[in-house]
């Protein structure tokens, strides 16, 4: 199933740094899905670039776990097991948690309003059936409350991690939509942030993961164990084509 792209022609220099931000925007994004397959031609014609710069991105992506070569030509994107989420969950709540108990130190007001901004626009697309818009919109949220801490070796590490995590939260909807007992821990996330409260902040963000990926992680279990079956989330259309990345 290769997809049809619509890829930014690159023209200027750094090309092999700017097929790979591009193509791991998009996996972050959740823009491209498990089991996708990708072809190196086929990238490349719709970036405008020759093949040499989008394999070495791949193979930099395949290094960090976020693709698998199928052959020298095509990659696949992996899918999770359940038993991966956990364990990748399990370092995303201390590392994340850190983050955000961090960014309660260092966030400025106009931080806070974007990240309000990222969370009206979540709910916006939630309630429009807008699935892509809304699987975006809860990466920028994350990232830019990660990126407020100031600690780019560690939200570097938290990128990595999302890398491989980004293309489940295509299954969200209508799948395995996050659901919580009481309101939206981001709503939390924010209150904690204007309180300058570190320990509020982290504890919002960790429920955040636990509560609102509750559903999918039920849903991962059921497919490994063969009560489900990957057709309908393999056989259906692409959740986004791959766009110009800001």
């Amino acid at each position: 199933m290769s997809p049809t792209v619509s890829l930014p022609v690159l023209t200027r220099t750094s090309l092999n740094d700017r097929v790979y931000e591009t193509l791991r925007a998009a996996l972050l994004e959740g823009r491209l899905r498990p089991h996708q397959r990708l072809k190196i031609r086929d990238l490349a014609a719709a970036m405008g670039v020759s093949e040499t710069p989008v394999r070495e991105a791949v193979m930099q992506l395949v290094r960090e776990r976020a693709l698998t070569l199928q052959t020298s030509r095509s990659l696949t994107v992996p899918r999770l097991s359940a038993t991966q989420y956990l364990e990748l969950r399990q370092i995303r709540l201390e590392l994340e948690g850190l983050a955000a108990a961090r960014a309660a130190t260092q966030v400025s007001a106009r931080d806070i309003a974007a990240l309000a901004k990222l969370h009206d626009r979540l709910l916006k697309a939630e309630e429009t059936g807008n699935a892509a818009e809304a699987v975006r919109s809860n990466w920028h949220f994350h990232a830019r409350l990660y990126e407020a801490a100031a600690m780019p070796e560690l939200f570097h590490l938290i990128q990595g991690l999302w890398l491989r995590n980004g293309p489940l939260l295509t299954y969200l909807y209508p799948h395995a939509a996050p659901r919580y007992p009481g309101r939206h821990r981001h709503l939390d996330v924010l209150d904690a942030l204007r309180a300058r409260d570190g320990a509020g902040v982290r504890a919002a963000i960790q429920a955040d993961m636990i509560e609102g990926g509750t559903a999918l992680l039920r849903l991962l279990q059921d497919l490994d164990a063969g009560r489900l079956s990957e057709a309908p989330f393999t056989d259906g259309p692409d959740p986004d084509p791959l766009q110009a990345v800001a």
